[in-house]
């Protein structure tokens, strides 16, 4: 009851942003259509990677988009086998699990990180608060006692902050972006939350590379296909790759070098296209940038803190766009502010999940 107290005090009465609906993929078959069958890939260790490399993955479907990156062509067989055997349960997740992916996506924002991280949580515990590890890893971020109090959790006989929802995403955003500011890269970053930043940098170090899908062998076969897991889960509820599935070099290739880096600054140019305007309200930040066809991350560089700075007793902000996204804030600020307190007003909490059953989609530590 407490938990859900929490929960619920945080939807209604923050005015963080929350993420639409996270999208998922019809089903594996249509992975199976865009496969195409390849010559197998020899790995760096006497794995053998095979069998099939993706062809323009969902190209020509309406569920990614047609600028999405491509999948490794060393994860397509693992991660498509992943999809055929979990996308029934996700799929039956979708419903339960929105208002804990809403809560999550507004902390992300908060702490300057990719929404997407929030898989992390999927494949950790499938989002239960009283998921407990062999090795005594707790809640749904699966955070150990020592981790948990270096982050500010409390840790003790009579309470574990562990095991609350609020308090331990606070938490996991804290250590990812800690995690990010060492490697740079998403992946490992993946890797590291799993095994340990120690593990990491022993593969680093035996493999001369900083390349996930090389030092991959020298990590513990768990931690690889954990890798993998929360990729596999980005396809399943996004319908596509993005900035947490790519290696740091996979996403200056696709995205350009400006883009990688969560707290990358305006360029002069950017700046200099700006408009400012002053807005009041109960704007959301993922409201806006829907309206102005704009990705949620971008609007949060162009507007550090958004959503924290409208929620304070100052409740204003002086909003930054391109020119032309500006025009189109200007053209829907009614119905986008609407929407944004429509949105407050029709948050919903379940309480601990309880369909997932017994079935852990991946092993924890």
């Amino acid at each position: 009851m407490k938990q859900f107290l929490e929960v619920c005090a945080f939807l209604t009465g923050s005015l963080l942003s929350f993420a639409q609906e996270p999208r998922i993929i019809a089903g594996p078959q249509m992975i199976a259509d865009t496969l195409v069958e390849k010559t197998p890939v020899i790995g760096k260790s006497s794995e053998i990677i095979t069998p099939v490399v993706i062809k323009d993955l969902f190209e020509s479907d309406n569920y990614a988009s047609a600028t999405a990156p491509k999948l490794n062509p060393r994860a397509v067989s693992f991660v498509a086998d992943y999809i055929d055997k979990n996308s029934k349960d996700m799929l039956e997740m979708k419903g339960w699990a929105l208002p804990y992916f809403n809560m999550m996506d507004a902390i992300m924002v908060q702490h300057g990180l990719p929404r997407e991280l929030k898989y992390l949580a999927v494949i950790e515990s499938e989002l239960k608060s009283s998921a407990t590890s062999w090795a005594g890893a707790v809640g749904p971020w699966q955070l150990m006692p020592g981790t948990a109090k270096t982050l500010g959790l409390k840790v003790n006989r009579k309470v574990d902050e562990r095991r609350n929802y609020i308090k331990s995403t606070h938490a996991a955003a804290r250590y990812l972006k800690d995690l990010y500011s060492i490697y740079g890269d998403w992946l490992l970053v993946i890797a590291s939350y799993n095994a340990g930043p120690g593990s990491v940098q022993k593969a680093i170090s035996r493999s001369g590379s900083r390349n996930f899908w090389d030092l991959q062998y020298y990590l513990p076969a768990e931690t690889r296909g954990h890798v993998k897991k929360f990729i596999g889960t980005h396809y399943i509820f996004e319908g596509q790759g993005g900035l947490t599935t790519l290696t740091k070099a996979e996403t200056k290739a696709h995205y350009g070098p400006n883009l990688y880096a969560f707290s990358r600054n305006l360029t002069r140019e950017e700046q200099e296209a700006a408009k400012s305007q002053m807005v009041s309200g109960k704007y959301q930040a993922t409201v806006i940038a829907k309206y102005v066809a704009m990705d949620p991350l971008d609007f949060n560089r162009y507007n550090p803190d958004f959503d924290r700075v409208m929620a304070s007793n100052t409740n204003s902000y002086e909003m930054k766009l391109p020119a032309e996204k500006m025009d189109m804030f200007k053209a829907n600020k009614y119905i986008i502010l609407q929407e944004s307190v429509q949105l407050l007003l029709n948050s919903t909490v379940v309480n601990e999940p309880k369909n997932s059953g017994n079935r852990v989609i991946t092993g924890m530590k």
